[in-house]
């Protein structure tokens, strides 16, 4: 504990010389001067780790709601899946309204007028980078009383898809009382699999060509219930109770030609699996002013609940009824997680330094039943992050230096995993000219497995064939470094980018021979390391320098290797790319994306991203919106799989939703708000580990 202290002081003492540092929070004199400049046109203004956007007076006036903002930024597009905002160039995004962490139902609530400006961080705070590749942050105007509410649904006709909302907020003086609710409902009859494992075992040759067909579906809901207390210049205090219901199920029959050497069989099969879970969780958040320059704040979030999952696998003879194997697995895994940070901001007249501890934790019950027979056992994780870094500029020149702690701990009943890292970050920045700019950023640290990679289960997937994790798997370290070059005007506004990163025990799945089962088993390993080039460039373009048409692309080039415990050398290139082109006018917008899928490394395999080939049209009538589109035009989605030419097994996999191809959906949104609502700024945003279920 002595030495977590001192840490702690040490790191708030490295830095000493800052600049001034403005709030985010906008005040109602400071929101007049900005509105001025919005109202003439739309400008963004490019920092060493985010990119700051206003919003002219015709963009203003044609959003329904912030969200509709928000697509408009070059990197950023709608996602017609979860018809929620994502990157382009993937990743994690995570939103916040006021320094607050944002639901896509919250950033719907706030009307367009209400918007100050958008930062957008490409390059995420200490306080985030943990847990966001991009942070997008809405300012908006200081807030007093008022409502707002508003649903929104977007269905096939023609198959189980469901996308839907539901959002209400009341404001009266300091107190604010929000509650939201959301679904995502998916129930596919027809998604085709062709799976074939082809190898070598006992100096025999072994192939299985497996062709099912299954219905599999995902139901997945949201309820949030949120109480705020702001007191302005004083302290802001937030109790937040979400509650996420999900549950999948996957049933499937099929065929297999099963060969040993010049012997053919004729297999039938089934495979049934599920999982479900009901995560209630609270979030409490403290944030107080002490004085002029000092702000502390204290985040708590706490879950408990219990994640059933089943799996049952049965192939056999054609004819005969003779078993091939015979699959059983129920996993009841009791989680209880939490997270605590604490923080503290401090502005010099020349920057501005920021500090904080987080912990998270979790602890996971397991009672298992599986090929292995019955076992109870239990896992802990546990992370500890101590972070300081201070921001400045120079003129032309700006900076930011980050350094911290990170400690790893992980525990199961096979293994004990327990290291403290070192985690530096730079982030280099010069202004070009008014519309350029050139930032250099480095960055290390380490990244726990996953639950499912360390976990102790084991799945019958084919003949001869099983899956399973490895409890003593050991972090993996990975250093990262960009250089980045942006340019903004009317037509453009993209951002090039020459990034290389080194992981130092690239934690890698493979497959190895299984002593146990008498085959093989794909698992998973600490390889030597992994390299990654790539120059990708992003952004928009505008032939006439307004939104009547504008063109989004994300081209990426890459080339990566992986060097495994054996000293094998896997490589792979590929050319990512996305595309989206946009209208707007008057009341009507439209959206077409569509993408050329590439193969990418993933452990043991590549993996093709998902195709697109989407159209959506919307009008907009007061506060109603109407919307029409077909996803996947004139094919199914789809997705490919295949093995290395490295891996003791040859395996290939190809999944068709056969409901998806040219599925034709129709939605509808309703919006309505009266005077205005509090906002506040938190400075911190955690959340617990995502449910355990392999």
């Amino acid at each position: 504990m002595k030495k977590t202290i001192y840490t702690i002081c040490m790191f708030c003492g490295i830095f000493v010389f800052s600049q001034e540092a403005k709030n985010d929070t906008v005040s109602i004199s400071d929101t007049k001067e900005l509105q001025e400049v919005i109202v003439k046109a739309q400008r963004k203004k490019q920092f060493a780790d985010k990119a700051v956007y206003t919003f002219d007076k015709e963009a203003l006036e044609r959003a329904r709601y912030a969200k509709d903002l928000l697509r408009t930024l070059p990197e950023l597009q709608l996602d017609p899946i979860s018809n929620t905002i994502t990157s382009t160039k993937g990743g994690t995004t995570l939103f916040l309204i006021n320094g607050v962490e944002a639901t896509d139902m919250q950033i719907r609530s706030v009307a367009p007028s209400e918007v100050v400006k958008v930062e957008y961080y490409d390059i995420p705070p200490a306080r985030w980078a943990t847990r966001a590749d991009i942070v997008v942050n809405i300012l908006t105007k200081s807030t007093e009383t008022g409502y707002v509410f508003g649903t929104e649904a977007f269905s096939a006709l023609n198959t189980g898809f469901i996308n839907g909302s539901a959002y209400a907020n009341y404001t009266k003086g300091k107190n604010d009382i929000g509650l939201e609710y959301a679904i995502n409902l998916r129930d596919y009859t027809d998604r085709r699999v062709n799976s074939i494992y082809d190898y070598q075992l006992n100096g025999s040759h072994y192939q299985s060509n497996e062709d099912r067909k299954d219905h599999f579906g995902y139901t997945f809901q949201s309820i949030a219930l949120r109480y705020t207390r702001l007191v302005p210049d004083d302290y802001v205090l937030q109790a937040k109770l979400n509650m996420n219901i999900f549950s999948r199920f996957s049933k499937g029959t099929g065929q297999s030609i099963f060969t040993v050497d010049n012997t053919v069989e004729e297999h039938n099969m089934f495979k049934n699996n599920g999982s479900d879970y009901a995560t209630p969780k609270l979030d409490l958040y403290y944030s107080k002013k002490i004085g002029l320059k000092d702000e502390l704040s204290i985040n708590l979030v706490g879950s408990d609940f219990t994640t059933n999952s089943s799996e049952t696998a049965k192939e056999w003879v054609k004819g005969t009824g003779l078993s091939v194997y015979d699959n059983d697995m129920v996993l009841k895994a009791k989680q209880t997680s939490f997270v605590g940070e604490l923080a503290h901001i401090h502005d010099f007249k020349a920057g501005k330094l920021s500090s904080g501890y987080r912990i998270s934790n979790s602890s996971i019950s397991n009672d298992l039943n599986n090929l292995s027979g019955y076992s109870q056992y239990k896992v802990t994780y546990l992370e500890q992050y101590l972070y300081s870094e201070f921001a400045g500029k120079i003129d032309k020149f700006s900076y930011r230096i980050g350094v911290g702690l990170t400690n790893i701990h992980n525990k199961s009943a096979e293994n004990t995993f327990d290291e403290w890292s070192f985690t530096p970050k730079v982030i280099l920045a010069y202004q070009l000219k008014n519309n350029q700019s050139l930032r250099f950023t480095s960055s290390y640290k380490p990244i726990s497995p996953v639950s499912n990679a360390l976990s102790s289960n084991v799945l019958q997937l084919a003949p001869n064939i099983v899956q399973k994790g490895n409890p003593f798997l050991s972090s993996q370290q990975k250093w990262t470094n960009s250089l980045i070059y942006s340019l903004n005007n009317k037509y453009f506004d993209f951002n090039l980018n020459v990034s290389y990163s080194y992981t130092n025990r690239v934690i890698n799945q493979y497959y190895v021979l299984d002593d146990t089962f008498g085959g093989y088993a794909l698992t998973y390993e600490n390889g030597r390391y992994a390299q990654q080039v790539s120059a990708f460039i992003s952004g928009a373009y505008k032939p006439f320098g307004n939104e009547l048409l504008v063109i989004k692309a994300n081209l990426a080039p890459t080339s990566e290797m992986v060097k495994t415990s054996s000293g094998a050398v896997i490589k792979n290139d590929y050319l990512a790319n996305y595309f989206v082109l946009s209208s707007e006018y008057k009341n009507f917008s439209a959206q077409y994306q569509f993408n050329i899928p590439t193969y990418s490394l993933s452990g043991a395999f590549l993996n093709t991203n998902e195709n697109q080939n989407n159209i959506f049209i919307s009008y907009k009538h007061k506060n109603m919106t109407f919307s029409t589109g077909m996803y996947w035009i004139g094919m199914p989605s789809e997705y490919k799989t295949k093995s290395l030419s490295e891996s003791l097994v040859d395996y290939k996999l190809h999944t068709q939703i056969m409901n998806n191809k040219s599925m034709f959906v129709l939605g509808f949104s309703y919006d309505f708000s009266k005077g205005k609502k509090t906002e506040i700024q938190k400075k911190l945003n955690n959340d617990t580990a995502p449910a355990a279920t392999f």
